[in-house]
Formats: structure tokens, sequence, C-alpha cells
């Protein structure tokens, strides 16, 4: 962990948490490259699901310190708006930075990996998002799929794997069915783990890989957004 300087606040990095041994592996390199980006900060780990430390225990643990919850979530949901704002109401001294996403170098993110896996001209992309039942969440995913369509030149139809519709599977037989020779799948998905794994499931000819791969350094541009929202 970096050594820490003057008062600024612990930038604690609050993902949602997985039992994936490879997800777990490339959210905690995102969130050591944020530490080697920002040596002059303290940088944590926290988690609103699945794994410890949940914020409240990373806040008390650095009790005396200013802390800035960064959610390492792509849209603001039900955790930002619920979790980490209950957490942040709970100090004096704790700040909420923005969710991730909508961000423009997200969809350049997807549209990266979709050249990847092999992208063709003719292909019809939908991309699989988490979901949520907050309409701002799903209004931030219909944003990043408006800003890959714009970069793709073609229609990009936004689907999800829970708490809203269309369903992916869903989305993935109606292109299909309207006659798509290649259907393929933007994982708008932070890293490997259950939902990515059902995304591969979707019955899709192509899943293109999440935003952060497992043993892959994580992009330049998350770590960017990260502090950027650290900073915000």
């Amino acid at each position: 962990m970096p050594l820490t300087s003057g008062r600024s606040p612990v930038l604690v990095a609050s993902s949602h948490g997985t039992g994936s041994p490879s997800g777990r592996g490339a959210v905690g390199g995102l969130v050591a490259a944020v530490g080697r980006r920002r040596p002059d900060l303290q940088v944590r780990s926290a988690f609103v699901d699945v794994q410890p430390p949940s914020p409240l225990r990373v806040m008390r643990d650095v009790e005396g310190r200013p802390t800035r919850l960064v959610p390492l979530l792509l849209s603001a949901g039900y955790h930002v708006f619920v979790d980490l704002t209950e957490a942040a109401a709970a100090s004096t001294t704790t700040t909420l930075a923005p969710a991730l996403g909508p961000d423009r170098r997200l969809a350049e993110l997807l549209r990266d990996r979709l050249v990847e896996a092999g992208l063709r001209d003719d292909d019809v992309v939908v991309m699989a998002a988490a979901g949520s039942s907050e309409p701002s969440a799903v209004a931030d995913c219909e944003q990043v799929a408006r800003d890959l369509a714009a970069l793709l030149s073609r229609p990009v139809t936004p689907a999800y794997l829970s708490g809203a519709l269309p369903r992916l599977d869903a989305a993935v037989a109606a292109a299909r069915s309207a006659g798509a020779t290649r259907v393929v799948v933007a994982t708008y998905l932070l890293a490997p783990g259950f939902f990515a794994d059902l995304a591969t499931r979707s019955g899709a000819d192509v899943v293109s890989g999440p935003l952060l791969l497992a043993h892959q350094p994580p992009p330049t541009a998350l770590v960017d957004i990260v502090v950027e929202r650290y900073l915000a």
C-alpha cells in the first residue's frame, strides 16, 4: 500500500465484490494501478457485497483520516444510492465520488474489446450490462450504448443480465430472428465473474471480454477515470 502524505482523503476504491478468483485479481490489479499512479495517496479496497472488508470497516480502520469513497461501479444504481451513500453518511469526514460511467472512454474500451474479439462489419452488436432497478442506472447504460454506436457507426442495443429489460438472451434472440448473420455481445462489465459468465451463455456468436481482463494490466483509461472521480 502506498505511503500517505499530508491529510489527503484516503481513496477507498469500493467495488461490488466477487467470488471469482480472476475477477478478484482483475479488480485488485486496478486498485494497485491507482496506487502506483498516485503514490501520495493511501489507497484501500472495499466491497459492497460478497467480499470483506466493507466500506464501513475500512473507514473504521483509518479512523481520524478523511476518506473518499470511489465506486468501482459502472453506473449509479442501488449500491451507490444506498450502500455507499449510507456509508458516507456515517462519517462527517467521508465523501462519495461519482460512479465510473457513463464516460466516453468506457465506450472506447468496449470498442477495443470488440475489435480484439474479431468484430466484423456486418455483425449486430448488443451491449450487455449488469442491470438495475434504478432508472438512472439504466439511463447511464443507454448513454454508453449510444456512445459505442457512434464509435462503431452502427446501432447498439443495450440489454441487461438482471434488474431491467430487455434481458440479454432475449435481445440476442430478437437480433437473430431479425436476420442477423452474427450477433456479438459487448460486455459492459468491469471484471470477470458471475455476470460475465452469464453473458457467455446468452446465445451470441461472439462475446467480448469485460473491461478488466485477468492476467492483463488494467487499461490506462480506467485508471484515469478512477483518479478523476476521486478528484471530482
